[in-house]
């Protein structure tokens, strides 16, 4: 039996991606105002800063992976114009139905797909650009996952990885109490649901950190890449090329 992590936990590595859905399908109810609370609203400027970073033209082509509610394939289609597209993709439903209802509220239609990030229904060489926020923590493969992106990439095409990532070592003690005490809390009170946001928080503790993922990265398709550490590393923003 092949086993992986969950949070915390191991486990089975075929149970991982349904446990996983289980945790967004209890979580996309709240997920955007949960994620104003407990970021103090940050995540705003870290994806901002994301959109910028992307250096996005008309006409571009964007794949949007665990997409979620819709943020990034929002500012991303206000940059591609009518000449591009932004594929809006995530491996829950749950998520990619809110993020779909959010961007029709907004009086936007992109094309949205239930898809697996470990096996991308695209062809290779399509898009210009692929990103992921928030979302490579959670799958099982991340090799295969990233490699996948790699595929579909132009040949210069470029692949944005939003995370969590390894904070600054005097941030460490705080930032623990906050995501092992505070934040269980916080997410019973406004979501019902402690124990899906003490998975997040172990997660994070999970997922390699900025050096590791960037080695993880160069390893799976992507020939140069650069990390930005934001908020003291609390985020970091990797940037792939494909060569």
């Amino acid at each position: 039996m092949s086993t992986t992590h969950f949070g915390f936990q191991t486990v089975d590595e075929r149970e991982k991606a349904s446990r996983v859905r289980g945790v967004f399908d209890s979580v996309a109810p709240r997920y955007d105002l949960m994620n104003d609370l407990m970021s103090g609203g940050l995540h705003r400027l870290w994806k901002a800063y994301t959109v910028m970073v992307a250096n996005l033209r008309e006409g571009d082509q964007v794949l949007d992976i665990a997409g979620g509610t819709g943020d990034l394939a929002l500012a991303f289609s206000r940059k591609v114009g009518l000449t591009g597209s932004v594929v809006h993709t995530d491996i829950n439903e749950a998520m990619l139905r809110a993020g779909r209802d959010r961007l029709t509220d907004k009086g936007v239609v992109l094309p949205t797909l239930v898809c697996d990030a470990e096996r991308l229904p695209f062809p290779d060489g399509h898009f210009d650009l692929v990103s992921v926020a928030f979302g490579l923590r959670n799958m099982t493969h991340k090799d295969k996952a990233i490699a996948e992106m790699a595929r579909v990439l132009k040949d210069r095409g470029r692949l944005l990885v939003l995370e969590f990532s390894k904070v600054a070592a005097p941030l460490k003690k705080a930032y623990d109490v906050y995501s092992f005490q505070v934040l269980p809390r916080l997410g019973k009170w406004v979501a019902g649901d402690a124990e899906s946001y003490r998975y997040l928080a172990e997660s994070i503790r999970m997922h390699p950190d900025q050096e590791e993922l960037k080695a993880l990265m160069q390893h799976n398709g992507l020939g140069h890449v650069d990390y930005h550490n934001m908020t003291g590393g609390v985020v970091a923003l990797h940037v792939g090329v494909k060569c």
